[in-house]
């Protein structure tokens, strides 16, 4: 059996990137998380960060750094959710949202890794998660 239980993000300052992340995600940083490592739960998964002392951010979109890894958001509104983001030190690259309001738009977190905010048409929200519209 193969179970998926940490996605781990390299980084110069864990308690710093996870309480982003934590600010972004609206999930509590694990209790004992510290300088080394920290942590959030998203049910069985968790989105950890690592220190590493010679940290070297990537440098999106330059593929002689290249991004390595990239975190999607659904959102319901994107403009409040983009607001909040950068109020918390993201920092917006690039724009494909259409003119239907869908799509998505990339940023970066406070140390460069990427991460969208999307949009998709037809996604209905529940408590047990997305439900994505059928495609034929």
């Amino acid at each position: 059996m193969l179970r998926l239980t940490d996605f781990i993000i390299d980084c110069p300052d864990t308690m710093k990137l996870a309480a982003f992340y934590s600010e972004v995600t609206g999930r509590p940083v694990k209790e004992g998380s510290d300088e080394s490592w920290a942590g959030i739960k998203f049910g069985e998964v968790e989105l950890a960060f690592i220190r590493v002392d010679d940290y070297r951010a990537p440098q999106w979109p330059d593929s002689e750094h290249p991004k390595q890894f990239h975190l999607d958001f659904e959102v319901d509104e994107i403009e409040s959710e983009q607001r909040r983001v950068l109020d918390l030190g993201a920092t917006l690259r690039q724009d494909f949202i259409g003119p239907n309001g869908y799509g998505w738009r990339i940023y970066t977190d406070p140390i460069g890794h990427p991460f969208c905010l999307c949009r998709n048409k037809g996604v209905t929200w529940t408590d047990q998660g997305p439900i994505w519209p059928k495609r034929d």
